[in-house]
């Protein structure tokens, strides 16, 4: 943050700014003019942009409205990943996987559409050692499973989203995942730190 733009946030939260040390409260001087116009805020909670999509989007990105049942999906992977101990990146990445495989929605059997036995948020398939139907379509426990699959990427923090997904995944659609980055990252940058 640039020397100047600190001292004009400091003197609008009452602040002083000496030699590099914050001096406490600054008196008020009573002038006869008083200066309205709106002053940007910058929200510190926010995870960093550049932690959230280090590489930039990869292609045409695709946005879907979210229903509440969704957004409480989305917050139950941030959750599982901050329990887990790992970053917003790796949120990032789970939450774009979940919208390309089920658009953030705990899916049971689907009878005829199903893919095989996918369920859950990751369409993950108890005949493939994910777990049980149970334990599938549990959020943290599906969260957690594909967290540990990312785990287990050599260098999936450096990989496009992609190809980590993917790496996980195993998807007849490798590509797929990389429309959802943006939303993804904006969905952790909103709720990572409520």
């Amino acid at each position: 943050m640039n020397t100047i733009f600190r001292k004009s946030m400091l003197s609008v939260a009452g602040l002083a700014f000496a030699g590099g040390v914050f001096a406490g409260p600054i008196a008020h001087v009573a002038t006869s003019h008083t200066d309205t116009r709106p002053v940007a805020v910058v929200q510190a909670d926010k995870p960093d942009s550049s932690k959230l999509i280090p590489h930039g989007t990869q292609g045409e990105q695709s946005h879907i409205d979210l229903n509440d049942e969704q957004i409480g999906n989305a917050k139950a992977i941030i959750a599982a990943t901050k329990k887990a101990g790992l970053p917003e990146r790796a949120a990032v990445i789970s939450i774009a996987t979940s919208l390309q495989e089920s658009k953030l929605e705990n899916l049971g059997h689907l009878g005829d559409m199903n893919d095989h036995d996918s369920l859950g948020l990751f369409q993950q398939r108890p005949s493939s050692g994910w777990g049980t139907p149970e334990q599938i379509t549990d959020p943290e426990y599906s969260t957690t499973a594909f967290l540990k699959g990312l785990r287990q990427v050599d260098g999936w923090q450096d990989m496009p989203l992609t190809d980590a997904a993917q790496t996980v995944q195993v998807s007849a659609y490798p590509d797929a995942y990389a429309q959802w980055e943006q939303q993804a990252a904006d969905l952790v940058g909103q709720y990572w730190n409520s």
